[in-house]
C-alpha cells in the first residue's frame, strides 16, 4: 500500500475502505463517488454491482468525515445531511441527449447555492478537452471551480474516488496538496500520468518566473 509521490500529490492504488482509516484529517474532500452504483438496478438496466447502496452510503459518509470541508458530486443520491450550499454544474445539453442535464454536488460550505455552465455533451466539450477513457470524467474547469469555492486555507485536498485524476490535476494547478485513492489500476495509471504532467508544467512555470 505504498503510495506514489508526485510533487505535492500522494496517490494510493487500493480500496478507500482500507486506506481512508490510515489517513489523518485533511482540509477538504472533493470527490465524485460511483453514485451510479447506488441507483436502483431497474433504473440502470442491470444488476447491482459490488458496492451496493448501503456500502456506497457508508463510504461517502466516511469520506465526508475525513475532511473539514467536503464537496461530493452526486450528493443527491446519498444519505447526507441537508445542505445550504449545492454546487450545480449545468452541462448545457440539448433535451433528449442525456438523462441528466445537470449534476449536483453536495457541500458543507456555509454559503448560498452556486451554478457553473460548462458544455459537456458527447463530442461537444467546452475548450475541446479530451476524454481519457473514464466513464464519469469531469471537466477540469469544473473541478477547479469546486476547489475555488473552498476557503483559502484548504491547503490539502483528498479524493477517495480519484478515477482518472481530474481533481488531482486541478489541485496541483491551483497550488494545493493532493491525496488520491483509486482501486482500478488502469485509471490509477492515467491519473498518475496526468498529475505528473500537471506537476511538470507547474514546475516549468516556476522555473521560468525565477
Amino acid at each position: 500500500m505504498n503510495p506514489v509521490i508526485i510533487g505535492n500529490a500522494t496517490l494510493y492504488l487500493g480500496d478507500c475502505r482500507d486506506i481512508l482509516p490510515t489517513l489523518g484529517k485533511v482540509d477538504a474532500v472533493v470527490t465524485d463517488p460511483p453514485y451510479g452504483i447506488s441507483v436502483p438496478a431497474q433504473r440502470r438496466g442491470g444488476a447491482v454491482e459490488e458496492w451496493d447502496i448501503e456500502t456506497c452510503d457508508d463510504l461517502v459518509d466516511a469520506a465526508v468525515q475525513a475532511g473539514r470541508w467536503a464537496i461530493v458530486f452526486g450528493g443527491n443520491y446519498y444519505r447526507l445531511a441537508p445542505a445550504r450550499c449545492w454546487l450545480i454544474w449545468d452541462k448545457m445539453i440539448s433535451p433528449g441527449l442525456s438523462l441528466a442535464h445537470a449534476e449536483l454536488a453536495w457541500t458543507n460550505l456555509d454559503q448560498g447555492v452556486r451554478l457553473r455552465r460548462n458544455l459537456w455533451s458527447g463530442p461537444f466539450r467546452q475548450g475541446n478537452e479530451e476524454r481519457n477513457g473514464h466513464p464519469t470524467q469531469k471537466p477540469l474547469e469544473i473541478m477547479r471551480w469546486c476547489i475555488g469555492e473552498l476557503p483559502d486555507n484548504a491547503a490539502t485536498i483528498l479524493d477517495p474516488f480519484m478515477g482518472s485524476g481530474t481533481t488531482g490535476v486541478a489541485a496541483v494547478q491551483m497550488g494545493r496538496k493532493f491525496i488520491g485513492i483509486e482501486r482500478e489500476e488502469r485509471y490509477f495509471e492515467i491519473a498518475c500520468k496526468r498529475i505528473e504532467q500537471a506537476q511538470r508544467q507547474g514546475d516549468f512555470f516556476v522555473e521560468t518566473a525565477a
